[in-house]
């Protein structure tokens, strides 16, 4: 029954999506206004992010275009595969560590990391967040997806996916139009190197009046670090993941040592989200760790949603990995 009504709803967003899909211009801010489904927010643990990936997958008509860090799924694959048959389906992967479609997929093998988790759907769904689509992403670690209903966005991540369709990993052109009004959601995004995510980030750290809460799977940049320390809000709260917060380079011991409320997970796999709450209405989310790597280097996506519904949803998350913490 949950899976029935499950696939009622996707098959009521697409149709939702195909019929009201509105997109304006605003020239003064030059920030695209679309009128569709709101986005719908997945956390691997409790949602089951392989059946929805694998389900939006099934439903694309015309392209599906993926760019993931790592992939060992099989019903995502024998999707995928299955898919490629008859629609345009290409695949971005950072190593050779997948099997499922010997054709149309193109291998990062440059020292840097491919390490986005997005997908594009019909040019007009965008999936993204910290989920690699393996066993371990969806059942063991702490993951988040966001599905985005939106051609403006869409045409940017397209962008992005050319770039790495025809190899030009770490770089790229920046992105001309960074921001939509989703309904009433406000939605802005980043791509690693060319866009310096680390400034979006720090530059939305700084406009904090009451409370930052962040849960990182590797965090050892130190201007995010300042900006945190350097804020004026009150309430801060962080979540390292154990194994990289015990690092020489992790800011843990800096901002524990200035006072700041940080703990590490005890997942006894991995905490891989890479988020920032921000006065309970700002969430940072992606495959952007804050580290000078993702921020100079590699490939990498980010997305700034401006929503209270939204924070809500990923601050009970924060919660209940807290309440699991050290």
């Amino acid at each position: 029954m949950q899976k029935t009504g499950m696939l009622t709803g996707w098959v009521l967003f697409i149709i939702l999506l195909s019929i009201t899909s509105i997109i304006s211009q605003d020239n003064q801010e030059n920030t695209i206004q679309e009128t569709v489904p709101d986005p719908k927010v997945y956390f691997c643990k409790t949602d089951n992010c392989s059946e929805r990936l694998a389900y939006l997958i099934m439903t694309a008509e015309n392209s599906v275009h993926c760019a993931f860090f790592d992939l060992d799924l099989k019903n995502i694959m024998d999707t995928l595969a299955d898919k490629s048959g008859y629609i345009d389906v290409k695949i971005v992967i950072d190593n050779d560590n997948y099997e499922g479609i010997k054709s149309n997929v193109v291998y990062d093998d440059s020292k840097q990391y491919m390490h986005n988790k997005f997908c594009i759907i019909d040019r007009k769904i965008v999936w993204t967040g910290s989920f690699n689509p393996t066993f371990r992403g969806n059942n063991m670690n702490d993951n988040n997806a966001v599905v985005v209903f939106s051609r403006g966005l869409a045409v940017n991540y397209e962008s992005e996916f050319d770039e790495l369709w025809n190899r030009r990993f770490g770089s790229g052109d920046r992105t001309n139009n960074a921001d939509f009004i989703i309904n009433n959601i406000s939605i802005s995004s980043y791509f690693c190197p060319e866009d310096k995510c680390s400034l979006r980030i720090i530059n939305e750290l700084r406009k904090a009046k009451q409370s930052i809460y962040f849960m990182t799977f590797s965090f050892t940049h130190e201007g995010i670090a300042d900006s945190i320390l350097l804020s004026r809000a009150a309430d801060i709260k962080g979540i390292f993941e154990k194994s990289q917060g015990g690092s020489r380079y992790s800011m843990y011991s800096r901002l524990k040592g200035f006072g700041i409320d940080v703990v590490k997970d005890s997942n006894p796999y991995n905490m891989h989200h890479k988020v920032f709450i921000i006065d309970n209405r700002t969430v940072i989310t992606g495959s952007f760790n804050p580290t000078k790597n993702g921020d100079e280097n590699n490939d990498e996506n980010i997305l700034i949603i401006r929503d209270k519904g939204i924070a809500e949803e990923f601050l009970d998350e924060f919660e209940r990995v807290l309440g699991e913490g050290d």
